[in-house]
C-alpha cells in the first residue's frame, strides 16, 4: 500500500488541508493519505498552539467522511524534538509492507536541502509537491529530481493563522472549516483569546 504522509500542526485543520489531501488521494497513485499531527515541540513557546489531543480530534472529525484520509498521531510517540527522517524510519519499521511518501507544499521543497538527512529521504521516499503562491523567485533545484513529483493540485491559500486571528476578532470563518471542526472549536471556545 502506498501511503502519503501530510504533516502539519493542523491548528486548526481547514478545508484547504482537505482539498489537498483529497486531491492527492484521488489524482495520484497514493492509496491513502495520513494526516500526521505534529506534536507541540517542548522547546518552543506554546503561544496559540492547541493541545495535541484537541488538534488530533479535529483531524478525526474532518477526515471521518473520507475513506482514503486517515488521522495519525505517530509523532506523539516519538522523542522530541523529532525529525522527519526519524518518523519515516519508525513507520518503515512498524509497517514494512507499506511504501511511505511525503506530501509537501512548494514552499517546503525550497528548504528541503536544509532538512536533517534530506538525501536519505530522497533516496528512499517519493515526494509529492503541491503548488503554493510564493513571493520568492523560482529556486527549486530539486524539482527535476526523479523522486520529486510536482502535482497539478488546486492552489489553496487558506491559513490556520488567518482562521485563528479572525476567530479572535469575532469574524465568521465557518465556511473555511469542516462543519464538525467548526462546531468543536465553537463549543470549546478555542482561539478566542
Amino acid at each position: 500500500m502506498k501511503i502519503g504522509l501530510y504533516f502539519g500542526t493542523f491548528n486548526p485543520i481547514h478545508i484547504g488541508h482537505l482539498i489537498i489531501a483529497n486531491h492527492m488521494a484521488e489524482y495520484s497513485d497514493l492509496d491513502q493519505i495520513w494526516m500526521v499531527v505534529t506534536p507541540h515541540n517542548p522547546l518552543k513557546k506554546k503561544s496559540t498552539l492547541l493541545d495535541d489531543s484537541h488538534r488530533l480530534q479535529m483531524v478525526h472529525l474532518a477526515s471521518e467522511d473520507f475513506l482514503k484520509i486517515k488521522p495519525s498521531d505517530i509523532e506523539f510517540k516519538l522523542s522530541q524534538p523529532n525529525y522527519t527522517i526519524n518518523t519515516l524510519a519508525h513507520l518503515q519499521e512498524k509497517y514494512p509492507n507499506y511504501e511511505f511518501s511525503l506530501i509537501m507544499g512548494e514552499d517546503n521543497l525550497k528548504s528541503l536541502h536544509k532538512w536533517k538527512n534530506y538525501e536519505v529521504i530522497l533516496e528512499h521516499h517519493q515526494i509529492y509537491v503541491y503548488p503554493r503562491i510564493s513571493e520568492e523567485s523560482e529556486n527549486l533545484e530539486l524539482k527535476n529530481h526523479p523522486k520529486i513529483h510536482l502535482i497539478d493540485a488546486p492552489v489553496v491559500e487558506i491559513s490556520s493563522t488567518f482562521i485563528r486571528d479572525n476567530i479572535k476578532k469575532g469574524k465568521n470563518v465557518q465556511p473555511l472549516l469542516p462543519n464538525k471542526v467548526w462546531e468543536y472549536i465553537d463549543h470549546n471556545n478555542f482561539y478566542k483569546k
